[in-house]
C-alpha cells in the first residue's frame, strides 16, 4: 500500500520540503535616476523589526534585499527605505509604505511571505512596481550576464 501511495503522490521517500525554493523577505528596486552622484552612498531597508544596510553599487537600479524570518506575520506593516549620501548626516531619501506580505507556496504545503517594491523619484516607495522599472531591471541583469568583463575562456595564441 505504501508503494502505491508513494507512486500516486510522486514522492518516493519522506522528505522535508517546507520552504524549499521560497524566500521570506522584502526587496526594493531602487532607481537612481534623478539623484545625481550616489557614489559611496548607503542604504537602509527596514521591515517587521529587522533591517539591512549597505553601500549602493554604482548602477542604474539597485536591488536591495531584506531577508525576513520564515514565521513572519504577513499582516500589513511599514517598510522603510533610506539612502544617505557619503559623509552626509541626513538621508536624501527617507520613505515608508504600509504593505502586506504575499505568500509564495513551495508546492509541498509550506512556503514563505515576501513582497517586492520599487522606489523612483517620481513615484516614491510603492508596492506596485512600474512596468518600465521591471523592464529596465531585466535589461540591466541581462547586460551584466553578457558583459565582456568576464574572463575569455579561449586559449591564448
Amino acid at each position: 500500500m505504501a508503494v502505491l501511495l508513494a507512486a500516486a503522490t510522486g514522492c518516493s521517500h519522506a522528505r522535508d520540503c517546507a520552504g524549499v525554493g521560497t524566500v521570506s523577505g522584502v526587496g526594493v528596486l531602487f532607481v537612481h535616476q534623478g539623484y545625481g552622484d550616489l557614489g559611496g552612498a548607503f542604504f537602509e531597508l527596514c521591515a517587521r523589526g529587522t533591517f539591512t544596510k549597505g553601500e549602493l553599487r554604482l548602477e542604474g537600479i539597485t536591488d536591495v534585499q531584506l531577508p525576513l524570518p520564515h514565521d513572519m506575520d504577513p499582516g500589513a506593516g511599514p517598510i522603510r527605505f533610506r539612502v544617505t549620501r557619503k559623509g552626509a548626516t541626513r538621508p536624501v531619501i527617507d520613505a515608508s509604505a504600509g504593505v502586506q506580505l504575499t505568500f509564495q507556496s513551495d508546492g509541498c504545503g509550506g512556503g514563505d511571505y515576501s513582497r517586492g517594491l520599487a522606489f523612483t523619484k517620481e513615484g516614491g516607495l510603492t508596492a506596485k512596481i512600474p512596468r518600465a522599472v521591471s523592464e529596465a531591471w531585466g535589461e540591466q541583469v541581462r547586460s551584466r550576464a553578457t558583459s565582456t568583463s568576464r574572463p575569455d575562456p579561449s586559449p591564448s595564441p
